[in-house]
Order: structure tokens, then sequence, then C-alpha cells
């Protein structure tokens, strides 16, 4: 090794090695490193669910509180009406369901996705409880548990109870299969496929990261039937992820469609819960192509299915009779560009159902009308739109259909800030059902008279209550207390997109210098399209390593641009078929604006960095200005015909058919590695060997035109870490790298 590589890697180590074992600061406004990678705040209550009955509210102690009884891992629960709490199983009890132990892949899986510990049976009176694959039915009013069967599945099993709770279903093997919820009872396989590339009832991984499918199958209302989807994966190409760690390297081959890939070819098949044939619906469809986000029942002897075009400009509703194999398309919804594809259907009693459409410039639900008795009769018609103005409307949160009630979360009133709303399906009696300014996670129970709200603003950690419908809120969870981080200063910003009229939100945090151009500023922009806008009045972990940046003399910046979510139809398409350039000219415009209006910030050094999405803008950014003279790129698409064939598509239509680049291409204007050559300023990328959503082939593809233009570069690779680089040795590592590589090339 030359003595000047050695020199430099010793000062790093020693560098990286002192922010490590920096002792704990006795000012507990101080923070470090280990404080942004773990909750300050405490843990708050996770699993939170409804009974059927909607009389007990139920969660999973993560950190026991003076307010809350039992331990850590003890489920909870409370009796709406009296607001009584008490232990509905204790840890110990649940301990005793032992199972296999759960690799990472399996526990980050279980953890990205939402895959719950345990479901209400239809009764109220047990709960199923899935163990790492152990399926095991709990009485609560015995206190006992009893398995039922092993799924021999880390995570993915998706077990249900069925409507009558006489039996339970599961996946295994790709595979789908039920058991009564008797331990003596025998399973019975559904379907029989030995194939690896037949999944029945199974999500893969594009639908589950971009289309938010959780699950592919669904019981029918009367317990005599399950829907299941289909995916045949034969035709999708493989991605080689190598786990080097063993003497004997193994690789675990990930079905992932590139840009204009085939897609997994889908069908929905109806099967008897007695076994037998499966019934496939046959509906107008492109295979290898097109996308079943969304099925579902009717009623006992009627599915929906939902087909979604793969330039995902149309999307068509139809109704099947599941003994005829009858069609019939009853809804579509069009977009020039791409539909905003985000919200379930929801089917009510009478011939109804309400959905969301953004036809209207923003996200807004919509009331159907069909024949209740013949849903085939006719094509559904529209009653009435139920919400609209400036404002978008994020989730339903639940309807009543005894009280014709819609409660649904919304930012009317700011794009920062999200509340609770209630409204009519005839339209009248809107009302805000949350308060405080902020943002509020929400729950309804199941009888509509209840709800959870986790809340919080940007100075406010998370409260949770337990609230009803007349807004008389309890407190049931609060954060622990959290000194202020000394000699910091945030605040959210305004400025103006390079369009000259478009308002930008934003938010600064800084050190408490007031000397003119004396403070550093990275820019932390994420910029990608996403269900809504990443800058909000809510509390944010995320804000602990800005804290620490600026306590080591750094500002940082965060600007939402035009392309983010949201924002409405037009803010987020602004970025169609224009990836990364209407963002990067959003963001030198407010870089600009915020320089002027801060004095005591350097432009001569300014810094840039980002994870995923942002990791890619942060290499679009410095290769496409001479500005940034640090950036630290964490998991990055380099290249966007690596990247999956649902997100990429969406925005930038399907790639060229040429195999290499062209300078024409969307394709290559929009991926940072046509310009790898020009990149200015020093670069750090970090990347998880286990990545599975952004693959580490961007990571090399990028490193090679460095190699060849001979510009120097840094890089931090997490041998078997997925995207999120989980865990506090990693991640401290991780951010203990990144406030190195500042502190070296940002500083005088």
């Amino acid at each position: 090794m030359p003595r000047f590589l050695r020199s430099a890697l010793l000062l790093y180590l020693s560098a990286v090695t002192t922010l490590a074992q920096t002792p704990a600061a006795t000012d507990p406004g101080i923070r470090t490193i280990p404080d942004a990678n773990k909750n300050l705040t405490g843990r708050a209550p996770h699993g939170i669910d409804w009974s059927p009955d909607g009389k007990l509210l139920t969660f999973i102690v993560d950190e026991p509180e003076a307010t809350t009884p039992g331990k850590a891992g003890d489920i909870v629960q409370i009796d709406a009406a009296t607001g009584r709490v008490s232990v509905l199983a204790t840890a110990e009890q649940l301990s005793k369901l032992t199972s296999a132990a759960v690799n990472e892949k399996d526990a980050d899986h279980r953890s990205r996705y939402g895959m719950s510990a345990y479901i209400w049976a239809a009764d109220s009176k047990h709960l199923l409880i899935d163990n790492g694959g152990h399926l095991w039915l709990y009485d609560i009013a015995a206190g006992t548990g009893t398995l039922i069967v092993d799924t021999h599945e880390g995570s993915g099993d998706d077990p249900k109870f069925s409507p009558d709770a006489a039996n339970v279903s599961y996946l295994h093997d790709h595979n789908l299969y039920i058991h009564p919820v008797s331990a003596t009872g025998k399973e019975t396989a559904l379907t029989h496929d030995t194939t690896d590339t037949l999944l029945n009832g199974e999500v893969d991984w594009v639908y589950l990261e971009e289309l938010d499918v959780r699950s592919n199958y669904f019981w029918s209302p009367d317990s005599k039937s399950i829907a299941y989807l289909q995916m045949n994966e034969a035709k999708v190409p493989q991605y080689p992820i190598t786990d080097w760690i063993p003497t004997h390297a193994t690789i675990d081959n990930q079905r992932y469609p590139q840009p204009g890939d085939p897609n997994p070819a889908v069908r929905v098949g109806i099967v008897s819960t007695k076994g037998g044939k499966t019934k496939f619906i046959e509906v107008p469809f492109s295979p290898n192509n097109d996308y079943i986000p969304r099925f579902g029942w009717v009623d006992a002897n009627t599915v929906y299915i939902e087909v979604l075009t793969r330039d995902q400009q149309h999307l068509n509703l139809y109704f099947a009779d599941t003994k005829s194999g009858k069609t019939r398309l009853v809804y579509t919804d069009t977009d020039s560009k791409y539909l905003d594809f985000s919200t379930d259907l929801n089917i009510l009693p009478g011939g109804r159902f309400v959905i969301s459409s953004w036809r209207d410039g923003h996200a807004h639900l919509y009331l159907y009308s069909f024949d209740e008795h013949h849903p085939l009769a006719a094509d559904a018609t529209l009653t009435r739109q139920l919400t609209q103005g400036d404002y978008e409307v994020e989730t339903v949160d639940s309807i009543d259909a005894k009280s014709n009630t819609v409660f649904y979360a919304s930012n009317e009133g700011s794009p920062l800030e999200d509340n609770l709303w209630s409204i009519k399906l005839d339209g009248t009696a809107k009302q805000q059902l949350t308060t405080g300014r902020g943002t509020h996670g929400t729950s309804t129970s199941p009888d509509g008279v209840h709800f959870t709200d986790y809340y919080s603003d940007a100075t406010t950690p998370p409260v949770l209550s337990l609230c009803t419908i007349s807004q008389t809120c309890t407190p049931i969870w609060k954060s622990k207390p959290i000194a202020r981080a000394t000699g910091v200063t945030s605040s959210i910003v305004t400025v103006t997109a390079a369009d000259g009229k478009t308002k930008l939100y934003g938010r600064l945090t800084t050190p408490s210098s007031t000397t003119p151009a004396t403070v550093p500023l990275i820019l932390n922009p994420y910029n990608g399209p996403t269900p809504v806008s990443s800058i909000r009045n809510s509390w944010s972990g995320s804000q602990i390593f800005n804290e620490i940046l600026a306590q080591h003399g750094f500002a940082v910046l965060d600007i939402d641009t035009r392309g983010s979510g949201g924002r409405g139809r037009d803010f987020q398409q602004a970025a169609y078929r224009n990836f990364g350039p209407v963002q990067f000219s959003d963001q030198m415009a407010a870089l600009d604006q915020v320089l002027t209006q801060y004095p005591q910030l350097d432009s001569k050094r300014i810094g840039w960095w980002g994870w995923s999405w942002g990791g890619y803008f942060t290499l679009y950014a410095m290769t496409h200005t001479d500005r940034i003279l640090a950036g630290v790129a964490v998991a990055p698409v380099t290249d966007w015909r690596n990247y999956d064939s649902i997100y990429t598509e969406r925005y930038l239509g399907l790639p060229s058919p040429n195999s290499t680049p062209d300078p024409n291409n969307i394709y290559a204007v929009d991926s940072p590695i046509t310009d790898a050559a020009k990149l200015k300023g020093r670069i750090l990328i970090a990347q998880g060997t286990g990545d599975d959503n952004v693959h580490m082939a961007n990571t090399i593809q990028f490193i090679q035109p460095l190699i060849d233009a001979g510009i120097p570069y840094d890089l931090q690779l997490f041998p078997r870490k997925t995207h999120s680089i989980a865990g506090p040795t990693a991640r401290d590592e991780l951010f203990n790298r990144i406030l190195w590589h500042f502190e070296t090339y940002l500083k005088p």
C-alpha cells in the first residue's frame, strides 16, 4: 500500500473511531450519533388494532409507561367505552409460543411491509398470533395458546381467519392452505403448483413495493371460497443478490422486472375451501404487461378486479360472476400522463362503492352506485363527488355503513399537516374530527364511535390518544421528554420554484452562528414522488441527525420541489418524463433564495446528501453543477434502466429499445451515470450488498466511469444489509462516515 494512502486510511479510521467513542455529553441537549439511530422519545405501541365488535383497542407495548400497565411485549387492551386498561396477553404467556429464529431478510420484510404479529377473529374472542411462521390460536378468556400449524415461512405467510372463524388460511411454498382452528384438524392445500415461478395468493416484490399490495387472496363473505391472484414469474428476469460472508458465497436470485422487461403474468382464480379445481376469471388483459393491483369480493358470488394498464394511464374495474365467469366493465379512470394509484376500492352494502381519483387535479373521493342484486346488469353510475377543493385526500380510514359515514385523512388547510375528517355519503355533515396544528395518524373503530390519534408537530413528540367521534380524547401513551438541541434552530421556510410562481416549502436547520458566510450548507432533499409531502409539521426522528450536523457547524436544508407528492396532480406531474431536471432547477432556485435570506450561510461550501431517490438526486446534482464540494449518496439509483418496471415506467415511460444509452432518450438524460465523468466534488457512496430494492449494480456501474475518468471517490459497503441498512451498529457506522465526510471536505 502506498504510504500516502496508508496515512489517509489511518487518519480516517482515527477520526471515525473518535466520533464513535465520544462519551455522552453532560448537556442533555447535545446530540450524538447513537442518538440518531435510537428513538429518544421512546417506542410507541405497535400492532394497534380494533376488535371486530369495536369494543376493544389492542396494541403491543414496546416500552412500558407509568400510565400503561404491563411489561414490554405484552398485548394491552383498552375498553373503548369505559377506558379501562388491562393486559390481554402477557409477554410471558406469549414467550411460550416459541418459534424458529427469523433471519434478517424476513425480519426486514416483516417490518418494512407491516406484517401483523396478531389478528383478531371475527368472534372478538380469539387471536391468531403469528410467531415467525408458527400460527397460534390464542383464547383470550383462558389465556392460553394452541399451536395450529407451522407455515415454515419466516415472513409472507399472510395468515387469516375465515369470516366464520372456523378456519385459518396461510401461504407456504407459493401455495395456499387452510387449516381448521382446531390443532387436531388436517390442513388442506387449495393449490398444488410445484414450480417456484408460480405464486398462488403470494405477493411478489414489485407488487409489494410499488403497488402497495399487502395480500393477494381474500375469503368470500360466506367462508365457502377464496379469491386469489396467481402470479407467473417465469418470464421475469432474475437479479443475483450475493452473500459474500460465507466461505462459499451464496446467491439469492430475485425476480425483478426492470423497465421494458416482462412483468409477472397475473390472473384471478376462485377456489372452493373444500378443495378442487380453480376457476380463473378472464378479463381483457395484456399478459406480462398489465397489472391487477386490487381485487376482492362484492358479494358471495361476485368479485371485482381492477386492471391497470402497463402505461398506468388506464384503470378498468370489472365485476365478475364467480360461477359463470362472466365479466362486465363497470368503471374506468384515465389520465394522459399517469394515474395516482394509491387508494383501495371500498364496497358498501346497498350497491355502492367509494373510490379515489385525481381527475379534477386533486385526489378526491367519489361515490358510485350499481345494481346490488345484479351487479353485472349495468355500468356503475356516479352518484356524487364526495370531496373537492385545493387539497388531497390521503387515505380512507374507514366507512361506517350503518351511519353512512366516510372517515378519511386529508391535508385540507395546509399541505404540511393532515387531519381526520368525516362526511356523510349524501355529501353533508362534513367535519374535522382531530384538532391541533400538526399531523394525525388515525384508526377508526369498526362501529364508527371511536378512533386513535397519533399526533405530533415539529416541536411536539408523538402522543397516542383514544378519542370519541365527539372529539373527547384521552392520552394512552406519551413520548419521553427530550431536551431541545443545544445551539440549534430549525424552521419551516418558503421559497419560489424555478418557474417564478410556485410556492415551495422546506426545513432549514442551522447552528447558532450569525457571522456572515461562515456556515457550510448541506442540502438533504428527497424530491421523488411520494403520496404525501416530506416537509411536514410533524416530529421526525431524522431531524436528530440534522441537529447533530448543526452542532458540528453545518446547516441542513430540505426543500420539497415540484415532482414531490401531496400538492396535487399538476405539481407532481411536473416531472413527468423529466425526472431530475425540474427538481434540480427548483432546488438551485431555492438554494439561492435561502443563501440570500440567511447571510451566515457560506455559498462556497455546499454539500448534498440523500438516500434512495435522494441518493440518485445527489449524484444528479453533482454531475450537473460544480457548486457541490462534497456529497453522500446512500443506495442511489444511477441508471433508471436498473430500477423496477412499475415505478420507473410510471414516470419515464418505456425505455428506448436501444441496448446502449441514447443521448436523446429520457432514460439517458435523467440518469446520472450518463454524466458520471462530469462529477464535481468529493462523493461517498454507501450501499448494502443485500439491497433488494436498489441493487448494488447501480453503485458498481457508476464507479466504473469514475475510474475511467480518474475521478476519486469513497465507497462504504454494508455486507448483507438491505435498502434500509438497519441496525444500530450499521447505522452508527453510516452516520459517522457521513459526518466525517462533510467534516473533511466542507470544513476549511
